[in-house]
């Protein structure tokens, strides 16, 4: 009986392989084929390099300042305070009805 069952599964893990090799084909890589000659690419190469970016019109304008109503010492104050504070990383997401409970909205010692 076990003999049976052994030739059996053999049998069917033969024909499982079998379908799977027949199954893979294999397709060689394609040629290439160009539809400009080298030339043609080279020439239309160095007319764009002429040309130069013409998508970087940002990247040449020269930077805008905008003035600012508070000084460079109060803006780094509240940074280092909030980047300090120990409720920085709360998401009201996380709690229940998307509301922060008071016990978190203090500042801790």
């Amino acid at each position: 009986m076990k003999t049976s069952k052994t030739i059996a599964a053999v049998a069917l893990s033969m024909l499982a392989v079998a379908g799977v090799v027949h199954a893979e084909g294999y397709e060689p890589v394609q040629p290439l084929k160009a539809a400009t000659s080298r030339t043609e690419v080279a020439s239309e190469a160095a007319a764009a390099a002429r040309d130069g970016n013409v998508y970087g019109d940002v990247v040449e304008a020269p930077p805008v300042s905008r003035p600012s109503s508070r000084d460079r010492a109060s803006v780094r104050a509240e940074a280092v305070a909030t980047a300090h504070a120990p409720n920085q990383n709360l998401d009201r997401r996380a709690f229940a009805n998307s509301e922060v409970p008071p016990q978190f909205r203090t500042a801790r010692p």
